[in-house]
């Protein structure tokens, strides 16, 4: 008889029901924060290992007080909308934040600092930073009053651009491109995004990918082209995307998979969504799809290649891994985005396997028991595990709903943290601080099992993540040399630097030694013009 601990499910593969135990399943859970605060809308890592935690500014209290009895504009609003995790400690930090910055985006720069672009109301066209700092100081975020936006922005799309300047893609009624630092001009109209508007929107937080040739992959609605930014020309036309729309309300997510070998090859992913109309008509009940579509952005007559996920699944999270393959996230499996709009969460996380066969690259991993719904988030961090945090589908926060608004912060560990790997998992002894363009270097790693085949070098950037989207996600796989056993478990590898700014643009990679699938802690190497 099956006891009430054991949770059965019906997992399809290759044709053949098999019936497996919630123990069975990859991957592992660990609550971290009990009460984080605040409900995180956004969120990013720096490169300090501590992780930017971003709300709305227009929800009445949180949970955070702010310290030392500050307040933001009058004696009744003394509320943290930001806070600073440290994932070490677990502890928490409230932040000042002053503008409003709810459905804003972001992208860090070269030098570390997180900038931070529109939203709502007082934030429609405000510019902020965060220069992150080591977990006992005390850095906040700064208002720029000197510069702002040319358009408002909100439910925009942030890319890091080869030369370390950040594009602003898009928002809401905002059909047009814009750059930081400024460029002379202004904002630039940009067509393609009011073509793929429609009665229900569908082009807001547009996937944006840098490809390695330079130019821009933009992805609205269930069309992407190829986006020449220099020139404000559209090189290519991609053709459509079966399924409806993808973009937000619709909320599917997409990846840019690993850039790897001469780098010139670079292949999207879109996942999931909602049927059009399902947010026009508030239909909470109807069922997401679980079609994807994977495209080589860089060939000259692409096409796209459809599969079937095990789920349907709206508001999923994306992130790339150390390793190349991609983890699916978050979400609910009916309804669309927006405020308690969702139903039947999708507490399955999946593992998206690029190099397996079509057909067999999806993996069922260890479900979850909290629910991510609408503005929940994912990032992975520099110890391999991907913090979850995030979901609150109403308007204000609301506790004693069917999907409440979601304070805890969580750890997912893929099955490459197992116990039964850990004499595999490499440890990083001696990296570069810096690094150059094109530059040859060397890892040093210690493993306690002798090494077999290549230990990859993984370049790995932090995103922000938002609606589904982590903006700025990229994994780039160095060439490397066979590893030198040197003595006592040591081992030297040969690396060469990304070629320029086009496949790694300037700023802080997490660095992982990747050792037959298990991955390393990360190291922080900037690299620099």
């Amino acid at each position: 008889m099956t006891t009430p601990k054991l949770f059965l499910f019906l997992f399809l593969f290759t044709s053949t029901v098999i019936i497996l135990s919630r123990a069975d399943l990859p991957g592992t859970w660990k609550l971290l924060v009990a009460d984080a605060g605040i409900a995180s809308m956004h969120t990013a890592v720096t490169h300090f290992n501590t992780v930017v935690l971003l709300d709305r500014t227009n929800i009445g209290p949180s949970r955070k007080l702010l310290p030392h009895r500050r307040c933001r504009h009058n004696p009744s609003d003394c509320y943290a909308h930001s806070v600073l995790f440290d994932p070490e400690t677990n502890s928490i930090r409230p932040l000042m934040i002053l503008t409003d910055t709810w459905c804003s985006s972001g992208q860090f720069l070269p030098d570390g600092t997180l900038l931070q672009t529109g939203g709502d109301l007082d934030g429609f066209k405000k510019i902020r930073k965060f220069t992150p700092c080591e977990p006992n100081s005390l850095c906040d975020w700064q208002e720029l009053g000197d510069v702002e936006l040319v358009d408002g922005r909100w439910y925009a799309t942030n890319q890091i651009l080869p030369d370390g300047s950040i594009i602003v893609v898009g928002g809401r009624a905002a059909n047009s491109v814009e750059f930081y630092p400024p460029r002379k001009g202004g904002a630039v109209q940009f067509p393609f995004l009011a073509e793929m508007g429609d009665n229900q929107m569908d082009n807001l937080y547009p996937y944006v990918h840098l490809l390695p040739n330079g130019y821009l992959f933009i992805f609205a609605n269930s069309k992407a082209v190829l986006y020449d930014y220099n020139e404000n020309i559209v090189v290519k036309e991609y053709p459509p995307l079966d399924g409806g729309p993808r973009n937000y309300p619709s909320a599917g997510s997409s990846a840019m998979l690993a850039l790897t070998g001469d780098y010139s090859v670079a292949t999207i992913v879109v996942c999931g969504g909602a049927p059009y109309g399902a947010y026009l008509e508030r239909n909470t009940d109807s069922p997401a799809h679980g079609s994807c579509g994977r495209i080589v952005a860089t060939q000259s007559d692409p096409v796209w290649e459809m599969e079937d996920m095990p789920f349907g699944r709206i508001m999923g999270d994306m992130v790339m891994l150390p390793t190349g393959e991609v983890l699916i996230i978050n979400g609910a499996q009916a309804g669309t985005q927006g405020f308690e709009m969702a139903s039947n969460p999708c507490l399955y996380p999946l593992l998206y396997r690029p190099d397996q066969p079509l057909g067999l690259r999806f993996m069922t991993l260890n479900p979850g028991s909290v629910p991510r719904m609408y503005h929940s988030t994912a990032n992975l961090l520099p110890d391999g595990r991907v913090l979850i945090a995030g979901s609150n589908p109403h308007y204000f926060y609301k506790f004693t709903a069917e999907f409440p608004t979601e304070l805890r912060i969580e750890a997912f560990s893929p099955e490459y943290l197992s116990a039964d790997k850990a004499n595999l998992r490499p440890i990083i002894v001696e990296t570069p601080e810096v690094l150059r363009y094109g530059e040859v270097f060397h890892v040093f790693v210690t493993v306690t099992l002798p090494v077999v085949g290549l230990v990859e070098v993984n370049f790995a950037s932090a995103p922000f993540a938002t609606h589904s989207f982590s903006q700025g996600q990229r994994l780039v796989k160095l060439p490397v040399t066979s590893a030198v056993p040197t003595g006592y478990g040591r081992y030297r590898i040969g690396c060469t630097a990304p070629p320029d700014g086009k496949v790694a643009p300037p700023g802080y990679y997490m660095v992982f030694a990747v050792n037959q699938g298990v991955p390393s802690v990360a190291r922080w190497i900037q690299v620099v013009s």
